[in-house]
C-alpha cells in the first residue's frame, strides 16, 4: 500500500484508467426525465436506470417511484450493503424517509454540512427539536451528542402514522470534510467509521450514506469502508481500483477526484498500520 502511494506514476496511471472506465449498462434516462429532473440536487449526479432505489409509488405523495438513490451491492444482490443518495432537497424529504422506512434502515451516515460558505449542501431533513411530520413519517429527535469536533451523533425515533409502527435509528454526521477538498487527516474519518460500524454491527439492512451529490464524499467513504470490511473478513487480494469500478457500476461518478482516490488509499494504509501495531508482537 505504501509503495503504491509513493509511486506517483502508478497512481496517475491508475486514476487515468479509472476515468476512462465506462460502466455497462449506463443509461440514466429515468432520472433525467422531465418528471424527475427537479428531484436531483445536481444534474450530473443521478442513478442509473438499471440500479436505482424504487419507492412504492402508491405510498408516495407524488405517486412516483423515483428518488435520487442507488443500491450499492457488496456481494449479495438481494441485500445492498449501502444506499448511496444525495442530500435531500426540501421537496424530497418525505421521499427520503419513505426510503428509510421501506428498506428498514437503522443507520444514516451524513458527510456534508447543511451549508458551506453560504451554499446549501443539503436540506435539514430532521427537526431542530421535538418532532416533524414528513408525509406519513413522524421524525422525533431523541438526542444529539457532539462526540468530538469532527462529528456528532443523533438518535431518531421514526413513526409511520398510518400503521402506528415505530422504529429507532441513528445518524452519524461527519463535519470536517469540505466540499472542495479533503479532511486534514484520515484519522477522524477512520474513528468515525469505527463508531458507525459498532452501531451497525449485526444488522441486515443497508447503511444510508449521503453527502450533497451522493457521489464524491459518499463514494470515497463507501470505497474505504468496503475495502476495510473485505480485509476484516480475511480477503487475501485487495484491489482498490477494481473495487471502485465495482462501485461505479452501480452509481455514476463515485469518487470524483484523484485526491479523493488517494485519500481512500491512504486511509486504508493507515488503518492496516494501526491494526498491525495493535497485534501482539
Amino acid at each position: 500500500m505504501e509503495d503504491h502511494l509513493r509511486n506517483r506514476d502508478r497512481l496517475a496511471k491508475e486514476w487515468q484508467a479509472l476515468c476512462a472506465y465506462q460502466a455497462e449498462p449506463n443509461a440514466c434516462s429515468i432520472a433525467q426525465s422531465e418528471a424527475n429532473l427537479k428531484k436531483n440536487r445536481h444534474p450530473d449526479f443521478v442513478p442509473y436506470d438499471h440500479a436505482r432505489i424504487k419507492l412504492k409509488a402508491d405510498c408516495s405523495p407524488s405517486r412516483s417511484d423515483f428518488i435520487n438513490a442507488s443500491p450499492i451491492i457488496e456481494h449479495d444482490p438481494r441485500m445492498p450493503a449501502y444506499i448511496a443518495t444525495q442530500g435531500p432537497l426540501s421537496h424530497t424529504i418525505a421521499d427520503f424517509w419513505q426510503m428509510v422506512w421501506e428498506h428498514g434502515c437503522t443507520v444514516i451516515v451524513m458527510l456534508s454540512p447543511l451549508a458551506e460558505d453560504s451554499v446549501k449542501q443539503c436540506d435539514r431533513y430532521w427537526p431542530d427539536e421535538g418532532s416533524s411530520l414528513y408525509h406519513v413519517y413522524e421524525v422525533n429527535l431523541v438526542s444529539e451528542h457532539i462526540w468530538c469536533e469532527d462529528f456528532l451523533v443523533r438518535s431518531f425515533y421514526l413513526k409511520n402514522v398510518q400503521s402506528q409502527e415505530t422504529r429507532t435509528l441513528t445518524q452519524f454526521h461527519f463535519l470536517s470534510w469540505p466540499a472542495q477538498g479533503l479532511p486534514a487527516t484520515t484519522r477522524p474519518l477512520l474513528d468515525f467509521r469505527r463508531k458507525v460500524n459498532k452501531c451497525y454491527r449485526g444488522r441486515s439492512c443497508p447503511i444510508i450514506v449521503h453527502c450533497s451529490d451522493g457521489a464524491s464524499r459518499t463514494g470515497t467513504y463507501i470505497l474505504i469502508d468496503m475495502v476495510l470490511n473485505r480485509m476484516a473478513k480475511g480477503v487475501k487480494e485487495i484491489d482498490i481500483a477494481a473495487t471502485l469500478e465495482h462501485i461505479r457500476d452501480q452509481r455514476p461518478g463515485m469518487v470524483q477526484t484523484k485526491d479523493q482516490f488517494e485519500f481512500a488509499l491512504t486511509a486504508v494504509a493507515e488503518e492496516v498500520n494501526a491494526i498491525l501495531k495493535a497485534l501482539p508482537q
